[in-house]
């Protein structure tokens, strides 16, 4: 996996640069690439798998996709991964979608994600602990997709793990 983390779509091929660059690497001698696949937001998901499709199929070499929760659980064992999955819902293992009251734990229990913060009152008030905001096990580190990565193969036949069904229909007319 190429970084951490990447500010705006609109420079992510640019952040992969510069990291490169400050690895002292190029692009050239990457091997695979390792792409988060979700669940999570539509279009960051859309434009993290394309852009990664895009590097492979130019440098001719594999990819594999990576769930964001497993991620998320590699980062913070023992911790339950919980992605804010918008409409007051959030997403968790299984990979499942739900309300945040829905979601059954036994008191004690760590929560990390954005879904964890967003909904901390929630979650603290039904006996969970859920770590500061900025607390590093809220984010899906690279370093956790990269070790997850399995089944390397065609850039093209990694698909995104979608929990619900869009939004946008096709038109019949």
């Amino acid at each position: 996996m190429l970084g951490e983390r990447v500010s705006r779509p609109s420079t992510l091929l640019e952040d992969v640069d510069a990291l490169l660059r400050r690895a002292g690497a190029h692009a050239g001698e990457l091997e695979a690439l390792a792409v988060g696949v979700g669940p999570g937001s539509f279009t960051g998901t859309r434009i993290g798998l394309a852009a990664a499709q895009g590097l492979a199929l130019a440098l001719a070499i594999p990819a594999a996709g990576v769930s964001t929760l497993d991620a998320l659980a590699a980062g913070a064992p023992q911790a339950l991964a919980v992605i804010d999955a918008k409409r007051r819902e959030i997403f968790v293992a299984g990979p499942r979608v739900l309300a945040p009251a829905e979601l059954a734990f036994e008191p004690g229990t760590v929560l990390v994600g954005d879904g964890a913060v967003r909904y901390r009152e929630v979650f603290e008030a039904a006996g969970a602990e859920v770590p500061p905001d900025g607390d590093e096990g809220h984010l899906p580190r690279a370093r956790f997709h990269a070790a997850l990565a399995r089944d390397f193969g065609p850039a093209e036949l990694v698909e995104p793990l979608y929990v619900r069904q869009p939004d946008a229909k096709a038109s019949t007319g």
